[in-house]
């Protein structure tokens, strides 16, 4: 069996883990899914946590995308078993084993499998991202921009790679999937503008 499989079932594990939730119960009285969107992401934890926490989930959550990439490219398998391990992290994200299957929104662990894979969707993204943000303040359409923006970006600067594409699809429709609630909001002019 390859060892590309491990290494996916290993980020999905991964990716299980609640970085946010942890954190919060640790360092925190506040249970992030009793209060705010009631998400156990990075935005969440920073409106209801505090900034330092809020910043550590970020940084966790982006680990947990990042580290089974790193593995796979290290041990040498193909873009299609490289890919799958950024795919399971994500999956774990949005699904943990851990919480009954009831996780985060995959933004932040998406976001470790495109810094490894195209850093310089990432710097672009992260350009388009801040204008979005700034221009309208809300973090969800900032996302939603760029989940749906760096298909184009991964087809364009890793045109190498089918199956990095593939999934920057996958991952685009899930994370959309999981802002359906931002999106309605957004719409009815309900959502949370963002205060730094």
């Amino acid at each position: 069996m390859p060892i590309g499989f491990f290494i996916s079932l290993f980020g999905y594990l991964l990716g299980s883990v609640p970085t946010g939730l942890l954190l919060t119960k640790l360092f925190s009285k506040v249970d992030p899914r009793k209060t705010g969107s009631r998400n156990i992401g990075a935005t969440n934890i920073f409106r209801t946590a505090g900034k330092s926490l809020g910043i550590v989930t970020l940084i966790g959550d982006l680990l947990k995308g990042a580290i089974p990439v790193i593995l796979a490219i290290q041990w040498g398998e193909s873009d299609l078993w490289i890919a799958i391990s950024g795919l399971t992290p994500f999956l774990g994200h949005i699904f943990p084993i851990f919480l009954g299957f009831k996780g985060g929104k995959g933004v932040a662990t998406a976001l470790g499998f495109y810094l490894v894979t195209s850093p310089i969707s990432v710097f672009i993204e992260f350009l388009i991202f801040a204008g979005v943000v700034w221009k309208w303040r809300y973090i969800s359409l900032g996302s939603i921009v760029c989940a749906t923006t760096i298909p184009i970006l991964i087809a364009y600067f890793r045109s190498d790679s089918q199956a990095y594409f593939i999934i920057s699809v996958i991952m685009a429709a899930l994370i959309l999937y999981r802002h359906q609630s931002n999106i309605s909001r957004l719409l009815q002019g309900l959502e949370n503008r963002w205060k730094a």
